[in-house]
């Protein structure tokens, strides 16, 4: 069952997919159920895909650890997703920046939100997130 926000993967050919609305099946790619990723929220190696959520002025940072992640040609962030949660605690706004080698890893939104998550995606170890 696919549920709104969750992110699955193709094991054939890499394809990343966000759900928009839930439902009773998951998403297929290439003949195949694509694999739901796992938000990990603890990383062993040196914190470097746990992203940080920090209020800075109009607005939310994130950035993706706490010792800078390595933006190179072959291991990068892919992208920063902030989740703004409404008053039934479900997703009421979400807000993506893609990102490519040689960018920082953070994203700067416009957003005031005294509770939020973020998410991001490594291209090499997956989905992780954090919560304001």
């Amino acid at each position: 069952m696919a549920k709104k926000t969750q992110v699955f993967k193709c094991d054939s050919c890499g394809s990343v997919v966000e759900v928009l609305r839930g439902s009773d099946c998951d998403p297929s790619c290439c003949g195949k159920t694509m694999a739901a990723l796992a938000e990990n929220s603890t990383d062993a190696a040196k914190e470097k895909h746990v992203p940080v959520i920090e209020a800075k002025g109009d607005g939310l940072l994130v950035h993706v650890g706490s010792v800078a992640h390595p933006m190179e040609a072959d291991h990068f962030i892919e992208w920063i997703e902030l989740l703004v949660p409404g008053a039934d605690g479900e997703v009421a706004a979400s807000y993506r920046t893609f990102l490519k080698p040689g960018d920082k890893p953070e994203a700067f939104f416009p957003v005031k939100a005294a509770k939020a998550w973020a998410r991001e995606h490594c291209n090499k170890h997956g989905l992780w997130k954090a919560q304001q």
